[in-house]
């Protein structure tokens, strides 16, 4: 081919991908039927509300839930954040948009949390899928029964990524309940909807919803989402002083008009919602009634009876916690009450409001004993053991923050041996302990369970 033959075919090239750009994109995205929901967040109520209920296709709105099940993964301890993940031919091979993983190549799956989130890379959620489930196939199945607990009662989810396939479809008002739940169960991934930019492992990638992020006040998430077949989709949340709107559109003609429309329904919503209102959070999904496989797998840790555990470090990575300056003076307090306490006595220190740390003090690595408890609820874990009553009791509130949810309820218990202070949690049921530990051990943090003497 000669230097003017190639000149011309890539002017034709171009003209033709302008063409299709221009032209069809639009003309393809305008048959696209039009859905719209706004609700307050902090309590559910619908404010604006057209065609919610038709079940349309939500092209890469999809990976919402795809976030949400590897989000709820990583709390259950089936998977670190951290794991090393080898990337399938199949997910190599997904169309753009893509992060560009190549086949047989490992990447760390918090990379691929952000490419899918923020890129909205085909390729690394369907890696994800893949990682969590085996197989794209049955991690559409859990998106789907993951779906039902939710109450989403119109999806039915047939991929990962989203691009169209025949059965895969969605609602406005199922895709805005979502995006609630990702605000309140997840908050401490949630940030990542509306970073600009972030690095993915291989590059950095931009954020697809950053016109938005950049232009409407308030607005810090959370996904969108283009196929021919669905048009320009939006789920976006903003929040005002006391104030939290979503607001779903399904079918926009193009990024503008319908970022255009989103703005429109999120100041609507702001008008319409009461200033003051009591925030009512949305119940975790409920497995229970689903059927078959569909329930988290427990993995079975603790053990049937006290064993002598194995010698560890007493360091805790301080990684686990987000540093809040004006929260330490409450922490010393707690810290005080607790060193004021009894030798071997339990210490039930209140954590409410607590959402920082001091640094940790250093420790010395030490063997942990066995630990009797009496009563119903007669399992245990332990976090270390200790050179000083201080440094335990600082262990023990650095667990209790990191794990709030899984340990309220139990005692935080400092036992003084002849080797140092053992920092102990007693007053669990042997689910909450093997639930605790196995959450704690994604973090790389070092637990071991004390069954009952």
């Amino acid at each position: 081919m000669s230097r003017r033959q190639k000149k011309l075919r890539r002017v034709w090239l171009f003209i033709i991908a302008t063409i299709w750009m221009v032209i069809i994109l639009p003309l393809s995205a305008l048959s696209a039927p039009y859905a719209a929901l706004v609700i307050d967040a902090r309590t559910g109520k619908t404010l604006h509300s057209e065609n919610a209920d038709m079940r349309l296709h939500p092209a890469s709105l999809t990976k919402m839930m795809t976030l949400y099940v590897v989000f709820e993964a990583i709390e259950n301890g089936e998977i670190s954040a951290n794991k090393m993940i080898k990337i399938s031919r199949k997910a190599a091979s997904e169309p753009p948009s893509k992060l560009g993983l190549r086949a047989g190549q490992k990447i760390r799956l918090r990379y691929l949390i952000r490419a899918a989130a923020v890129k909205s890379a085909n390729d690394a959620a369907t890696a994800l899928g893949e990682a969590i489930e085996g197989s794209e196939a049955a991690f559409a199945r859990r998106m789907n029964r993951t779906a039902k607990a939710l109450g989403m009662t119109r999806t039915t989810f047939k991929n990962a990524h989203g691009l169209t396939e025949n059965g895969h479809k969605s609602t406005a008002r199922d895709m805005t309940t979502l995006g609630r739940h990702l605000f309140y169960d997840f908050p401490g991934y949630y940030h990542l909807f509306k970073r600009q930019s972030i690095n993915a492992g291989m590059k950095s990638v931009r954020n697809t919803n950053r016109r938005l992020l950049q232009n409407y006040s308030g607005a810090d998430g959370i996904k969108t989402g283009y196929t021919n077949a669905a048009g320009f989709n939006l789920v976006a949340s903003a929040q005002r002083g006391n104030e939290r709107i979503i607001a779903t559109v399904f079918g926009g003609r193009s990024t503008s008009t319908r970022n255009a429309q989103v703005k429109k329904l999120l100041t609507l919503g702001f008008k319409k919602a009461p200033s003051n209102i009591r925030t009512t959070k949305p119940k975790k999904p409920n497995y229970a009634n689903i059927d078959g496989v569909g329930r988290i797998v427990r993995l079975k840790t603790a053990v049937s009876k006290s064993l002598r555990p194995q010698a560890r470090p007493g360091s805790f990575s301080s990684s686990l916690f987000l540093a809040s300056d004006n929260l330490k003076s409450g922490i010393s307090h707690a810290l005080t009450l607790a060193h004021a306490t009894d030798k071997g006595s339990s210490v039930n220190i209140p954590m409410t409001g607590l959402l920082s740390i001091l640094q940790s003090a250093p420790a010395v690595p030490e063997i942990v004993t066995r630990l009797s408890t009496s009563g119903g609820r007669d399992w245990a874990i332990n976090v270390g053991r200790f050179s000083s009553r201080y440094a335990a009791e600082k262990m023990l509130l650095k667990t209790a923050l990191a794990e709030i949810d899984t340990l309220e309820g139990s005692l935080r218990k400092v036992v003084k041996s002849k080797l140092g202070f053992e920092a102990n949690f007693v007053g669990l049921n042997e689910a909450a302990a093997d639930r605790a530990c196995r959450r704690l051990k994604v973090r790389n943090v070092n637990c071991n369970i004390l069954g009952p003497t």
